[in-house]
């Protein structure tokens, strides 16, 4: 069973991040206050910043997956317009045909074009709707391409044809390009890990035991300040490393939220358990 994404509107995702970042903001004060110079106001600033992160890192994932399935249907879409061209039917019929069919998310959106046609839009203001509603990439690109071929008229359907190649191309290299980032997005969940390995393996075997010790003469920091400031560089780095990730995968910054908060919480996870 394929579960639908629903399209999440930019005002939901404002809405998200200042309340998210209101409670977040909330929290550091609280613990400022109540927990000062303690270990626990750690604790209490990580998940104030897990807290303003995650509900508009789940949002931007969801709208994200609406409009990759927004745009893999766009050929099929365009493929359907040149059929159903091919048998007389003008552009606004062959939408209409179209709009009967599945195409994922952009069903509801044609439809919706075409109840605005029926209202009395023109097609080239419907279009422009659509174009504005879904707002994806590729859709702003190919919109201009087919209201000039409406405007010129003659072969509109090679217009369509080749537009959809177009779109079909320029998504095979997009997977190709995630495909062959992988192994750099691996690379920094890679780094991290073996960051925090060589943390634990130093704490149990060097700072724990040596801190005190004679031979050094006066420890500059004390093994809990040690392990405090390891903390702050694991989730620093962790952090970080998720946005650079998002990055090279998705040509996003946004995108790689998702992947810092997966760092931190390993980070976290790793450290209070084995320090």
């Amino acid at each position: 069973m394929v579960i639908k994404m629903p399209k999440i509107k930019n005002r939901t995702k404002k809405i998200a991040w200042t309340v998210s970042v209101s409670v977040a903001s909330a929290i550091i004060v609280f613990a400022y206050l109540m927990f000062r110079n303690k270990p626990i106001f750690d604790d209490f600033v990580f998940f104030a910043v897990i807290m303003a992160v995650s509900p508009p890192t789940f949002l931007n994932y969801i709208d994200y997956k609406w409009r990759k399935a927004v745009d893999e249907h766009l050929p099929d879409l365009f493929r359907s317009i040149v059929q159903a061209q091919e048998t007389g039917m003008t552009l606004p019929q062959a939408l209409e045909e179209a709009s009967k069919r599945d195409y994922g998310p952009l069903t509801t959106e044609l439809k919706q074009m075409n109840a605005q046609i029926s209202w009395g839009l023109s097609f080239e203001e419907a279009l422009q709707a659509l174009s504005r509603r879904v707002d994806t990439l590729l859709m702003q690109r190919t919109v201009p391409l087919i209201t000039e071929a409406s405007h010129s008229g003659g072969h509109v359907e090679k217009v369509f044809d080749s537009t959809g190649k177009f779109i079909q191309t320029t998504i095979l290299l997009d997977k190709e390009r995630r495909n062959q980032t992988r192994p750099y997005v691996a690379i920094i969940y890679v780094a991290l890990f073996v960051f925090i390995l060589t943390i634990i393996l130093l704490f149990k075997s060097f700072f724990i035991e040596v801190g005190g010790s004679p031979l050094l003469g006066e420890a500059v920091m004390t093994p809990g300040e040690m392990q405090q400031l390891f903390f702050h560089m694991t989730i620093i780095q962790a952090f970080f490393g998720g946005l650079v990730a998002g990055k090279m995968s998705e040509g996003t910054i946004n995108a790689g939220l998702k992947h810092s908060l997966i760092l931190m919480l390993c980070g976290y996870t790793a450290l209070r358990l084995f320090l």
